[in-house]
């Protein structure tokens, strides 16, 4: 799934207290910890993300939540099943 800030109860600042930004992405810390980074491509090869810090929490289990710049973004992206390398 994606988030902007703004959206809900989503700030500026992540839980690692960097400000959010392209490139963050949300996890939950029991399965992935803060501050891997990681490569995000969508199974069906229409949307690369790229390379990604996990910064932020807020996701539960073995999803991720990645950081776009505006609400658009987000609606245009949707849920999509994405391969997440880890690149630490």
């Amino acid at each position: 799934t994606a988030y902007t800030k703004g959206e809900g109860s989503v700030g500026t600042r992540t839980a690692s207290g960097t400000a959010v930004r392209r490139g963050v992405v949300a996890v939950d810390r029991k399965v992935l910890p803060l501050g891997t980074k990681v490569y995000v491509v969508s199974n069906d090869g229409k949307y690369d993300y790229g390379v990604a810090v996990a910064e932020d929490t807020g996701v539960r289990g073995n999803t991720i939540d990645l950081y776009m710049d505006s609400l658009g973004e987000c609606i245009q992206f949707g849920v999509r099943d994405c391969t997440v390398y880890i690149l630490d």
